[in-house]
């Protein structure tokens, strides 16, 4: 085929009428074509997209550039930094050699440039905490978290709602460990015999092993209170920049079940809380999920034909996932036919299967006459990837072998200082980073046990006497349980705690509108 058929193919399949982003230039016969901007339409990344290929051909870089874009045009990004090596777009790029030659062989413009970053952790990395309450998930959610069978799940719901009953808030493990505690081997086995059902010892031994799993990959920090209102991944900059929030997950990478349940959760409290605009509209806010396989890796299959569910409906609410892995096969076949953008970075065929594989994935490109695929496919350069993504029509435009424009800001990993720096002037830092222990289920139950096993001073007896019930409702366990009824802590939990049959999954937040410094619950 000719450049000139060529050219007019890209022209007509790249060029929209509506807002668009620039990914790069079109190469063909091995050169670079300037005239022949490579773009994706903004109304379309909302079908979300895949970024894949081997180690080293420039995912990450892609994704650096794709999120500098995405700020620029006012969309906010939520980007899961598993590797560590994209929390320098905070800071301005520099001109290197390698930068200078690929430039000119684009013959594009680059500015160096900082964009407005907040840092966020669910573990002990430096940022902005995020956590999320035990009520919060509800009972079936917190089950599968916990990978729970049919009976073990139904303990798990006598204990939330034991705590509804009795306004016994669950913000924590420990809270959690408690009640189960009280219900299945103390006092409040007997109680709950005749209104709940009765948890045996073997189906709270299971459950106890279980929820220790899940502390010992973090889940001790992630659950708890302040919880984290999604509302705060949209914040804008002066100069009308989307801030870019960078999840540093660089410690969970042998935690897939937290980093998986931790997915979920945050995907279906945004979908409650983002306004629905439907397939109209640019997007609110693109997740780039990198080394996604995580998310994938021993999760049950409950947990995945959630996640499918989630991603299919979110789109409605103006939000676009991005999956950044090695292999398309990394992603489940459910999942992949849902992703309407991908950028195919170069694949190595050292063996059979790898050239098995190769040949497959090259299959389920649109067909075309300008390239030789599957060959072409293990000769793609570094930052060089072939693209197709949706028209502004819903319809997969023609596959281009692509050069992506490089990043503006820095390439390369911040320093300690500079990650100190960004959490210290954070806004939302100062709200979520306070460590709160409020009174709860476990200190409930706790003070109910001491005050029962504590026999009251003979000198004392008469004046207890004398105060009868005020002493009664005003000590121990009724001063404590009277305090947590009347706060608005527990108001809101109490709802929270019977959210349906998928927990926060299509559940209604029972808060609405609160400002920033008025928070003091809030959750995925």
């Amino acid at each position: 085929m000719s450049i000139e058929q060529f050219s007019q193919e890209i022209q007509n399949q790249y060029k929209f009428s509506g807002n668009s982003i620039n990914l790069g230039f079109a190469i063909f016969n091995k050169e670079i074509q300037k005239n022949l901007a490579v773009n994706i339409p903004l109304s379309t990344i909302n079908r979300h997209g895949l970024i894949a290929g081997a180690t080293g051909t420039g995912k990450t870089k892609t994704i650096q550039r794709f999120a500098e874009a995405l700020s620029e045009k006012g969309v906010n990004v939520l980007l899961m930094d598993i590797k560590g090596d994209v929390s320098g777009i905070a800071k301005p790029g520099a001109f290197n050699p390698k930068l200078q030659e690929r430039l000119s062989q684009m013959g594009a413009s680059w500015t160096p440039t900082q964009y407005p970053t907040e840092l966020l952790s669910i573990s002990n990395e430096k940022g902005v905490r995020l956590r999320a309450t035990v009520s919060e998930f509800g009972p079936i959610l917190f089950s599968k978290i916990l990978e729970l069978n049919e009976n073990q799940e139904g303990a798990v719901t006598i204990v939330f709602k034991y705590c509804d009953d009795n306004k016994l808030p669950l913000l924590d493990i420990k809270d959690f460990r408690a009640a189960l505690q009280h219900l299945a081997e103390g006092e409040g086995k007997k109680e709950i015999e005749k209104n709940y059902g009765s948890i045996s010892s073997a189906t709270s031994g299971v459950i106890m092993r279980k929820l220790l799993e899940v502390e010992m990959q973090g889940g001790d920090k992630f659950f708890g209170e302040k919880s984290f209102e999604v509302e705060d991944l949209l914040q804008k900059s002066s100069d009308g920049k989307a801030f870019i929030n960078i999840l540093r997950l660089i410690d969970i990478q042998d935690k897939p079940k937290l980093f998986s349940s931790f997915m979920l959760c945050l995907l279906a409290e945004i979908y409650n809380k983002f306004p629905e605009q439907g397939d109209k509209g640019e997007p609110r806010l693109v997740i780039f999920i990198d080394e996604a396989h995580l998310i994938f890796k021993e999760a049950s299959k409950t947990l995945l034909q959630q996640l499918e569910t989630i991603i299919k409906l979110i789109r409605s609410k103006g939000v676009g996932i991005f999956f950044c892995t090695q292999s398309p096969a990394d992603i489940p076949d459910s999942i992949l036919g849902q992703l309407g953008a991908k950028f195919q970075h170069a694949l190595r065929a050292f063996t059979a299967k790898d050239r098995k594989d190769i040949k497959l994935v090259s299959e389920n490109f649109p067909i075309t006459a300008f390239y030789q695929t599957d060959q072409i496919i293990t000769e793609l350069g570094i930052g060089e990837a072939f693209i197709t993504v949706l028209s502004e029509k819903g319809n997969p435009t023609a596959l281009v072998h692509t050069i992506i424009s490089p990043p503006q800001s820095r390439m390369d990993i911040l320093s300690e200082s500079e990650q100190e720096e960004i959490v210290a002037n954070s806004e939302i830092a100062k709200v979520y980073n306070e460590f709160i222990d409020r009174q709860s289920a476990y200190e409930i139950l706790s003070g109910k046990i001491n005050s029962e096993e504590t026999e009251p001073e003979e000198d004392n007896k008469e004046e207890i006497k004398n105060k009868g019930k005020e002493v009664d409702e005003e000590s121990g366990f009724g001063k404590s349980l009277k305090a947590v009824a009347n706060s608005s802590v527990t108001k809101t939990i109490v709802k929270e705690l019977t959210r349906g049959l998928f927990g926060v999954l299509f559940g209604t937040s029972s808060r609405k509108g609160s400002s920033r410094r008025k928070k003091s619950q809030g959750f995925f």
